[in-house]
């Protein structure tokens, strides 16, 4: 096995040149579990850590390695362990808000060329959430796969029902039917994935997605059950990494999401609402917040069926969010700025006695 069979590609040539005239290697990332991460330079996974500089000069949460980031590392062979020196630059970063109070990022995943975003027909679909994984995917400018799994479980005019309401609000995303348990439909999606190529799947707890992943790749990664007293699932990924499939390709599975925010994500929600916003371009007011203004074409639209209700309402509702989170963000960003600067003046002050 070569860098290229893990997605090494020719652009990153050029920025790799640099570190490789320092005599460090190139990995990728491969896993990561808190601060601790393991890299693959082509041969195997080996552990590894960040230096003390690298982190004392990320700034923001983005400039830490995650899975499926290109990296160049010192490499001891002797005690099997590596110390990552810097990032190589990403083609896409799959990122959302951190759970819970904390407005910041958490990133996922990092290069990735297809997103399997998985749905549950068995008591999880949800087109309002399915958005929500759109606009996060899209952002990074990612190529989005809907699979809606569990189809064995409902009658096949439910699942084509199905298929057609996701086709209707989003006819450009491709959408899979399959029974991962069963088996059904998932030579489909194995014919898609083409090698050294990465892939990651996306989904809530108990979707199956790591049921589909033990499909795909052959081998036996744990399971766990849906609850049966609210149909929810439990975390049977408590990490993210990435595997090699025997076709070749790169799988990135990621712990299931039960909350899922997105805050300056302008593109991908321009891309996934893309008829509200051309609706919007023949609003009277140009600030039309297509709520209750005379002359909103958006409101127009759905007065006259044009446009779904509950599809203006998600956008209304993500729009707010982001703008709240937005403020947030920028606020603990300034904040920290006027902390940092206040300990270096301490640093410099000439009361700063040093014993």
């Amino acid at each position: 096995m070569t860098l290229t069979d893990i997605g090494f590609t020719e652009s990153l040539k050029e920025a790799a040149a640099p570190f490789l005239e320092r005599n460090m290697t190139i990995a990728r990332v491969t896993a990561v579990n808190k601060n601790s991460y393991l890299v693959n330079p082509g041969d195997g996974d080996i552990f590894a850590e960040l230096t003390g500089k690298f982190l004392y000069s990320a700034e923001e949460s983005e400039d830490i390695p995650t899975v499926g980031d290109w990296v160049a590392a010192d490499l001891f062979p002797d005690s099997g362990l590596a110390v990552i020196h810097d990032l190589l630059p990403r083609t896409s970063l799959l990122k959302r808000k951190r759970a819970g109070r904390d407005v910041d990022y958490q990133l996922i995943a990092a290069n990735i060329d297809t997103a399997f975003i998985m749905q549950s027909v068995a008591g999880d679909f949800s087109l309002n959430r399915l958005e929500r994984y759109l606009v996060m995917v899209r952002e990074s400018g990612i190529q989005p796969v809907l699979i809606l799994n569990k189809c064995d479980t409902i009658e096949q005019a439910e699942t084509d029902h199905l298929i057609r309401t996701v086709r209707a609000a989003h006819p450009e995303t491709a959408v899979k039917a399959i029974a991962a348990e069963t088996g059904s439909g998932v030579q489909d999606l194995l014919a898609m994935l083409l090698p050294a190529k990465t892939y990651c799947l996306l989904g809530s707890s108990g979707v199956g997605k790591t049921t589909l992943l033990n499909r795909l790749a052959g081998s036996g990664f744990a399971v766990k059950p849906v609850r049966e007293k609210d149909g929810r699932g439990t975390h049977a990924t408590t990490r993210r990494q990435m595997i090699r499939l025997p076709s070749g390709s790169l799988f990135i599975d990621t712990p299931g999401m039960r909350e899922l925010g997105n805050f300056n994500a302008e593109s991908g929600m321009a891309e996934t609402f893309d008829d509200i916003l051309e609706y919007a371009r023949h609003c009277r007011y140009s600030d039309c917040t297509h709520q209750q203004e005379d002359g909103c074409a958006v409101i127009a639209a759905v007065t006259s069926g044009q446009l779904d209700d509950k599809r203006l309402q998600n956008y209304l509702k993500m729009e707010r969010e982001a703008a709240h989170y937005q403020r947030s963000y920028l606020e603990r960003r300034q904040r920290d700025k006027t902390f940092g600067k206040i300990v270096k003046q301490y640093r410099k002050s000439p009361y700063n006695i040093k014993k």
